[in-house]
């Protein structure tokens, strides 16, 4: 048995906090380190069906998709303060969080990009508050916006490489850490071709549609389980 596992990056980002609270999901060595432990939980549980001796053994390939950062220059809406997107918190976290994965044996990072489609969005909230009345348009500061961000292609290279992996016989197991239904074709084609398709959804509810698509729903991050404190000695 040979797997490939491919991993959603912004699906996982957004799913960590969540799911790991004992690590800083903006810190990226301790990001990397949890996506290391996410792949070795699939081997394992993998390995426990192939039984062969090195769980490792059984990986041809991880991938993780991401977009690059966004990285031009732009004023914030309301105090008009300029703003450098590469010197941002994200761009920086994100930029290391690339770097540690590349370093990875048995790793490819496959990146899109991020563009700038719109100006500044409201807020749903915001928007929210100002037609209820509970906010006027004088009270809006640069918090009530967010940026008009898109990602571009990395849904199509998870497609992609999935449909690459099952056509040239490179795995006959595919690990999607994934939440939503735009795997669903590149999925389909490869279960005719007779690949094994599991979902790691990071914790979430599967649709029940979802399942006629995948063969077997896996987790491979869980919450720590708590250490109950040990008894005060009298």
């Amino acid at each position: 048995m040979k797997a490939a596992i491919l991993i959603d990056g912004g699906y996982l980002l957004k799913r960590l906090p969540s799911l790991r609270p004992d690590i800083a999901a903006n810190d990226a060595a301790q990001v990397d380190h949890a996506i290391g432990q996410l792949v070795e939980a699939h081997l394992r549980q993998l390995n426990q069906i192939a039984c062969q001796g090195n769980p490792q053994a059984l990986l041809y390939r991880c991938f993780y998709y991401d977009a690059l950062p966004y990285r031009e220059r732009g004023h914030l809406p309301i105090s008009k303060k300029a703003i450098d997107y590469a010197k941002s918190d994200l761009a920086v976290f994100r930029l290391a969080l690339f770097d540690l994965l590349r370093r990875r044996p048995s790793f490819a990072v496959r990146l899109g990009e991020v563009r700038r489609e719109r100006g500044w969005i409201l807020k749903e909230k915001t928007q929210t508050d100002l037609l209820a009345g509970r906010k006027q348009v004088a009270d809006l500061t640069d918090a009530d916006f967010e940026p008009g961000f898109r990602q571009k292609a990395v849904d199509m290279r998870i497609g992609v490489d999935i449909a690459s992996i099952t056509l040239k016989r490179q795995a006959d197991t595919v690990v999607l850490v994934a939440g939503d239904s735009d795997f669903v074709p590149a999925a389909k084609l490869a279960r005719r071709e007779g690949m094994r398709v599991i979902l790691d959804p990071l914790g979430r509810s599967v649709e029940a549609g979802l399942f006629e698509h995948i063969d077997a729903v896996q987790s491979g991050l869980n919450k720590p389980v708590a250490v109950p404190a040990a008894p005060e000695e009298i």
